[in-house]
């Protein structure tokens, strides 16, 4: 059911919620999948894979980046495991270490295959930002463009996605204390993939993303439509794992597909984003160039309520998720408006 519209908006976002930028990439890149993990006073930002600026199969990348805030400064990580990158890739972190996630290559015909793989970097208990890389048990279904949350710093979710076949209206838990995956319940509304969203409180909530219309009778590139829908998931067991669900009001604006997310205290915050599905070059399913959104908000879990948050000078679509430091949220790397794949860093300051 849809949740009831006590507040739609609130209309005015902190005063002291601002963007400002971070140190840059040392490599421009868009797509990567974003995990950070903050301990006492260091935050350290991970950026894994994804696509360079000439935006074509060969610009995969396998790299790893990690800023650390300590030091205010990029650092470049051993690659992730494997031959070829990986685009539409998830990345959570779980008690210091880095899980990243499915995703798809392409090859040099432009085939793309999603995979299952899961790597997982563990960083060094003397420098953080060295470390090694290890595998995990492959996803069972693999999926790439994905929702992955985290519970009690243990249960990694994997919300809907694109799979081999389509987008999948399930919900796969790694659990990483004893390293095997389980089945979760399917979500409650339409399988998804480009979607965006978080865990806060024991709370799930995405939005947007594409879904296939099977109504439209034309090539199979315009089959994708981009959808305002969102849900709200309250975990109430973790043994086995219950998910109650209802539908959220539409956030504000139109359907979005490509926006970046994170938890911050009981919200969960969306920014960027194209009005329209488009593929890793940025060219929309219709054939046109994709333009991103400068638009960020939050959806406050305990009182179901929108907030506006300030735009993005500079908007992005692409970036994947969001990533949290001690005093707000990160956008890493991403495309700007033209295509551009940029090196850009941009911070978004909110209260505690």
């Amino acid at each position: 059911m849809r949740l009831p519209l006590l507040v739609l908006l609130l209309l005015f976002a902190p005063a002291d919620s601002r963007w400002t930028d971070l140190p840059p990439l040392p490599s421009a890149v868009t797509n990567n999948a974003v995990a950070s993990f903050v301990h006492k006073d260091r935050a350290l930002i991970y950026s894994f894979m994804g696509v360079g600026k000439e935006r074509n199969a060969s610009a995969i990348t396998t790299n790893a980046m990690v800023y650390d805030s300590y030091h205010a400064e990029w650092r470049v990580l051993p690659p992730v495991p494997g031959k070829r990158g990986r685009l539409g890739a998830s990345a959570v972190s779980v008690d210091g270490q880095v899980f990243v996630l499915g995703g798809y290559t392409v090859d040099e015909q432009g085939t793309e295959t999603v995979v299952g793989d899961v790597d997982i970097y563990t960083p060094s208990a003397d420098e953080p930002t060295q470390g090694y890389w290890a595998k995990g048990i492959p996803i069972p279904i693999p999926v790439s463009d994905s929702v992955a949350a985290v519970v009690n710093n243990r249960f990694i979710l994997l919300i809907s996605g694109w799979s081999k076949t389509g987008a999948i209206p399930n919900i796969q838990i790694y659990d990483t204390l004893h390293d095997h995956w389980r089945p979760g319940n399917v979500i409650a509304g339409k399988p998804v993939f480009g979607h965006a969203g978080a865990i806060a409180h024991k709370t799930i909530a995405y939005c947007g993303g594409a879904y296939v219309d099977s109504d439209k009778e034309a090539t199979r590139k315009s089959l994708y439509t981009a959808t305002d829908e969102c849900w709200q998931g309250r975990i109430v067991a973790t043994g086995p794992f219950k998910i109650d669900w209802t539908q959220m009001s539409s956030h504000p604006g139109k359907a979005r597909f490509g926006m970046a997310a994170a938890a911050w205290n009981k919200s969960v915050v969306f920014s960027g984003g194209s009005e329209v599905p488009y593929t890793f070059d940025s060219i929309s399913h219709d054939g046109h160039p994709a333009a991103p959104s400068a638009v960020t908000y939050a959806w406050d879990t305990d009182k179901h309520a929108w907030q506006i948050l300030p735009d993005d000078p500079q908007p992005t679509l692409d970036a994947r998720a969001l990533a949290a430091d001690q005093t707000g949220l990160v956008i890493v790397g991403g495309m700007q408006a033209g295509g551009k794949v940029g090196k850009r860093v941009a911070h978004l300051s909110l209260q505690k």
